[in-house]
């Protein structure tokens, strides 16, 4: 198993996909792409810094080397990563009890728990994630990353946006706020008609180089980049978290790690699959693990504050026209040459042009046909799409997923244990058949027992599976019950028709099977004996 996922690891250093070959035209494209992606983490990264409560610094060498090794490495081109909201949330209680360098030992655990699901290929879970969780979760990420943008409408020093919801300061107003709503405007504005003029440039990238050209050339006081912090610094330096190595600092990480591998790998899988229903790809679930993994693991030990794969700045790419690792590594490669050379020039950006961009990947990631069909699909998957939407605003990604989840198995089975019934008939022999109909498992084993008339049956009591299946221990329980029921009342049961999946189940329950000659090809014909414990071919 592991000597596969490094092979798939060593493929994957393969820069081009088969679906967007590297040619001339894709490589500008691609670094362009990642240009414009470097640009809008700039300041996702320093929010989510201030958010966690560390320096901006520690969330741009996050996005840095995160956004680097999974480019490279992931399970999917043109997936973007770095530095989050829905990781800086947890880590926020962290840094406050016990300091940055504790931060920095979760994330290097964080990424190890990673690597172990990776070789493990549990992530290949994420395929029991139903569709109306995926529409919950796109929509409630849309919300949240527009939340997220109306920080910045505020007074600079005021409050840092970036977080969930809105921030808590002081709103800007009048011409500052009509100035601000109009640059917002007229970059989305370019941004929808950039695409039909040409495609040299990606719009995004245009949108804000234009905005940017015209707050500088005319000199208008507007919030920039470098109103939220500045972004100046050196090469991310080796370092070991300073933390002791024993026992109890082990018991005070582990739950942060746990909690944040698990929200990590959530969000950076179903990325994944969105991605790759927009690029046509599919796989990767476990070469993406051990990418997140590694980066986290790599972050941890140069000062960074991890992340996982990051939607919006993905759709940015995506819709810039990136399809290959270049774009990814592009885009970590440029945000380290501003962090080294281009800080002034980059802290010269309107914020303004950055939140038009993000309000376009909002109006692109909002899945508006799921309004349309919210009526028409069963009631359950609506409601489902609804509570994944309203948990993804209130909590977090991960808690929203796993709450749809659950409600979705409960659901299924639920309406698979109201589908339990039988029809009966009596046989000239004056046997009487119960012909059992829908699945029999923990959910309809009650319903199960209850369709048995056993003090007005016959002596003999034929119990037919060909139109059913028994899936766990509760479904053989529930037929021992019975079995058990029809010898004190002295009368005798037989089961026929029985799938090898419940073969084999009976078989683990200590019965003896013995296979006839006339057992059909699809099935096994079997007697159950209340009397011997004998299960035999009819």
């Amino acid at each position: 198993m592991a000597r596969a996922l490094l092979a798939s690891f060593a493929d994957s250093l393969s820069l081009s996909d088969p679906n967007a070959p590297l040619t001339p035209g894709q490589l500008r494209t691609d670094v362009l792409s990642g240009l414009t992606v470097a640009l809008a983490l700039v300041p996702e990264a320093v929010a989510f810094a201030f958010v966690a409560g560390v320096e901006p610094l520690v969330g741009l060498y996050a996005a840095f080397i995160v956004g680097l090794i999974t480019a490279v490495f992931g399970g999917r081109p043109g997936m973007i990563s770095g530095a989050t909201g829905a990781l800086a949330v947890v880590m926020v209680s962290l840094v406050a009890l016990h300091g940055v360098e504790y931060l920095f030992a979760t994330v290097v655990l964080m990424g190890l728990i990673q690597i172990v699901v990776g070789i493990m290929r549990w992530g290949k879970f994420i395929r029991l994630v139903p569709h109306p969780v995926m529409l919950g979760f796109v929509n409630g990420l849309a919300i949240v990353i527009f939340l997220a943008q109306l920080g910045q409408f505020q007074v600079p020093g005021s409050a840092h946006g970036g977080g969930h919801g809105m921030a808590n300061g002081e709103w800007l107003s009048g011409p500052p706020m009509y100035l601000m709503l109009g640059l917002v405007a007229l970059t989305m504005l370019i941004i929808w008609v950039m695409p039909r003029i040409t495609n040299v440039v990606p719009a995004p990238l245009a949108g804000i180089g234009i905005v940017a050209a015209i707050v500088i050339g005319l000199g208008l006081d507007v919030p920039l980049v470098g109103d939220l912090a500045s972004i100046e610094g050196g090469l991310p330096p080796f370092h070991v978290p300073a933390v002791p190595l024993n026992w109890e600092t082990f018991e005070i990480i582990l739950p942060y790690a746990l909690i944040l591998a698990a929200i990590g790998l959530i969000e950076s899988l179903l990325t994944l699959n969105l991605v790759g229903e927009m690029t046509g790809k599919r796989g990767g679930a476990s070469q993406e693990c051990l990418a997140q993994g590694a980066a986290n693991t790599v972050t941890g030990f140069f000062g960074g504050m991890g992340g996982c794969a990051m939607i919006g700045q993905s759709m940015i790419n995506v819709k810039s026209g990136g399809r290959t690792r270049v774009a990814g590594i592009a885009a970590a490669l440029f945000l380290l040459a501003f962090i080294l050379f281009a800080s002034g020039l980059i802290e010269q950006i309107p914020l303004a042009a950055l939140v038009g961009v993000m309000f376009m990947v909002v109006i692109g990631t909002f899945a508006w046909n799921s309004l349309a069909i919210l009526r028409k699909v069963p009631r359950t998957d609506a409601f489902v799409t609804i509570l994944v939407t309203i948990v993804t605003v209130a909590t977090d990604l991960a808690t929203a997923v796993v709450v749809g989840v659950i409600v979705s198995a409960l659901a299924y089975a639920w309406n698979n244990a109201t589908r339990i019934h039988a029809k009966t008939y009596e046989t000239p022999e004056g046997a009487k058949v119960y012909k059992i109909q829908g699945p029999l498992f923990f959910g309809s084993a009650d319903g199960f027992t209850e369709l048995f008339q056993i003090n007005t049956d016959p002596q003999l009591v034929i119990v037919d599976f060909d139109d059913s299946r028994v899936v766990d221990q509760s479904a053989l329980q529930a037929i021992e019950a019975v079995a058990l029921k029809y010898e004190q009342a002295g009368k005798r049961i037989q089961l026929r028709h029985l799938t090898h999946d419940c073969h084999q189940l009976l078989s683990k329950a200590g019965h003896l099977i013995v296979d006839s000659d006339d057992d059909p090809d699809y099935a096994l014909a079997v007697d159950y004996s209340v009397k011997t414990g004998i299960i035999g071919g009819h």
